[in-house]
C-alpha cells in the first residue's frame, strides 16, 4: 500500500516531441486523466506538429519550444530544467508516440510518494506488435549496461517512461549532460547508478502501431550509442574498486 501523499511533492509529465502530431494529444489526455500537469518540449518539429502543439498550449499545457531539432536527450534535458524552474519536484517522462499503456503510468506516481529520492525506470512488456529486430537489438545494450554497472540493478535503459527526481538529477546533468540524442536514456541511468542513486524498475505495456513513426537514425544513433558504451566502459574501469565494494556490501 502506498504511503499518504506528501504536500511538498509536485510531479508533472514531460513529453519530448518531434513530429508526432497524430498521437501527442492522446498522450496528453492520458496524463491529465491522472491529474498531472503536462510540459511539452517541441524539439524543432515541422509545421503540422507545431500547429498541434500550439493548440495543446492553448488548452492549458505548458509548451517549451526549442529553435531547432537537437535530439531527444537535449529535449529531455531542457524539459527537466524547465520543470524544476516551474516549481515541480519530479517529472514523469513519457514518449509522444502513444506506445505506452496509460494504465501503467499511475504506478510511477505511487512509487514517487513511496520513495521520493528514487528514480523509477520503466521496462517494456511487449505484445505481438513489437518488431523482432527491436526486441533482439535491445539485448546488446542490456549486456553493456550490466557490464558498466557491474550489476543487474537496471532492467532496461531504452524504455521512454521514467520518473525523475528533478533536483538531484539536474545537479548530476550539470556535471554529465549524457548526450543530446538517443544515447541519453541509457547514459543517464548508468550515471545515476554510479552516483549511488536508487533505481526502481516498473513494468510498462508497449504496443507498436502499424503506422508508427520512428526517429531512430540507424547510422547516426548506432554510432552515438557505440561511442557512449565505450565511454561508459572506461568510466566503469576508473570506478571499478568502488563498484566492486558496493557489490560486496550486504
Amino acid at each position: 500500500m502506498s504511503s499518504p501523499r506528501q504536500a511538498p511533492l509536485a510531479p508533472c509529465a514531460l513529453i519530448p516531441v518531434y513530429n508526432h502530431p497524430a498521437t501527442v494529444a492522446g498522450v496528453c489526455a492520458s496524463l491529465t486523466a491522472i491529474d498531472l500537469p503536462v510540459l511539452l518540449v517541441d524539439d524543432g518539429s515541422d509545421a503540422e506538429c507545431r500547429h498541434e502543439l500550439d493548440r495543446l498550449a492553448d488548452v492549458g499545457h505548458h509548451l517549451l519550444r526549442l529553435p531547432e531539432n537537437r535530439g531527444k536527450g537535449a529535449a529531455v534535458r531542457a524539459g527537466l530544467t524547465e520543470a524544476q524552474r516551474l516549481g515541480y519536484t519530479h517529472a514523469l517522462q513519457v514518449d509522444a508516440d502513444g506506445q505506452h499503456h496509460p494504465d501503467d503510468l499511475p504506478a510511477f506516481i505511487d512509487a514517487m510518494f513511496e520513495s521520493p529520492e528514487c528514480l523509477c525506470a520503466g521496462y517494456p512488456r511487449y505484445d505481438q506488435s513489437v518488431p523482432r529486430i527491436r526486441l533482439y537489438g535491445r539485448y546488446a545494450t542490456h549486456i553493456w549496461v550490466w557490464i558498466n554497472t557491474l550489476s543487474l540493478d537496471i532492467r532496461d535503459t531504452m524504455c521512454g517512461v521514467r520518473l525523475y527526481p528533478l533536483a538531484a538529477l539536474n545537479a548530476m546533468l550539470e556535471r554529465h549532460p549524457c548526450g543530446d540524442r538517443m544515447s541519453f536514456d541509457t547514459e543517464v541511468l548508468v550515471r545515476w547508478h554510479w552516483a549511488g542513486g536508487r533505481i526502481a524498475n516498473l513494468p510498462v505495456r508497449v504496443q507498436y502501431p502499424a503506422d508508427g513513426i520512428s526517429h531512430f537514425a540507424p547510422w547516426r544513433d548506432n554510432v552515438g550509442i557505440t561511442a557512449m558504451h565505450t565511454r561508459l566502459f572506461f568510466g566503469m574501469l576508473w570506478r571499478l574498486p568502488r563498484l566492486l565494494a558496493r557489490g560486496r556490501t550486504p
